[in-house]
């Protein structure tokens, strides 16, 4: 269980929904241990958060446990959708732990939002990847099937023709040295994805595929705050974690989560 979300399914605001998909990752794989990590270093921190005055044990929270992951990534990610969209029946905000970012396909098509924010070091846009059309790789253009808008914070790399495609209108693209001047400005419900190659691997060893010059804890920390208390925000996942550090990238995935939460909280107060 992650500390502290202890609420009954029944009265919880927000259900952590474990997605340990490890089908597609590339170069250092280990995402199936990621839930498990990010829950496991979440021990540490206080339940008090002094900023918001509030206690993560009266958020609300609720730990649905893993979704047992298996080879089909296709079969896989449908189900997901449907455990995902029972949350969603709740009057719920499902909180994904994955697992490669191929599971945030299923939280985004239960979700249903408007706009899909994401940090990531890669834009995520190809066609396919090694000849996978339904690779951790290709997640933010299914994305775009569903959401109307995505908008991709801290990346920078990608292949050529995930420029251009970046380059249409339905697609913002903030750079990691602009990514702390930025602000929420649209219209609609959001989407909130975190994969934690989005911070320096400096800050987050511990992911398949490291991209250095990236963004700092603070600047991550800050654009989730942003979101979670400005937008309406129906879905928020980390992703891509692995077992591959020392706990560097579960411990900011944990904490990243949490300030998720009590700044979404603390607007339905």
């Amino acid at each position: 269980m992650f500390p502290g979300a202890s609420t009954d399914r029944g009265h919880a605001d927000f259900v952590v929904v474990g997605a340990p998909l490890d089908v597609s990752t590339t170069f250092q794989p280990g995402t199936r241990f990621g839930p498990d990590e990010i829950r496991k270093f979440a021990r540490t921190f206080d339940d008090y958060d002094h900023r918001t005055g509030q206690y993560f044990s009266d958020c609300s929270v609720h730990d649905h446990g893993d979704v047992y992951a298996w080879d089909d990534a296709e079969e896989y990610v449908e189900y997901l959708e449907g455990v995902v969209t029972d949350v969603v029946w709740d009057d719920a905000v499902p909180l994904l732990l994955g697992g490669e970012h191929t599971v945030t396909g299923a939280a985004v098509r239960a979700t249903d939002p408007d706009v899909f924010v994401c940090l990531d070091a890669h834009l995520d846009l190809r066609e396919e990847y090694d000849g996978n059309p339904l690779s951790h790789a290709t997640v933010t253009r299914h994305v775009l099937d569903v959401a109307d808008e995505a908008i991709i914070l801290g990346a920078r790399t990608g292949s050529e023709e995930e420029w251009e495609r970046a380059a249409k209108s339905d697609v913002t693209v903030v750079p990691p040295e602009d990514v702390a001047d930025w602000q929420p400005d649209f219209d609609g419900t959001a989407y909130l994805s975190v994969d934690i190659d989005g911070a320096d691997p400096a800050f987050a060893p511990g992911t398949g595929t490291m991209e250095p010059f990236g963004l700092s804890p603070r600047e991550m920390r800050d654009v989730v705050r942003d979101v979670a208390e400005t937008t309406d925000v129906v879905g928020f996942d980390v992703v891509e974690v692995n077992d591959r550090d020392d706990g560097q990238a579960a411990s900011l995935a944990g904490k990243l989560l949490r300030e998720f939460v009590f700044s979404h909280a603390g607007t339905t107060d």
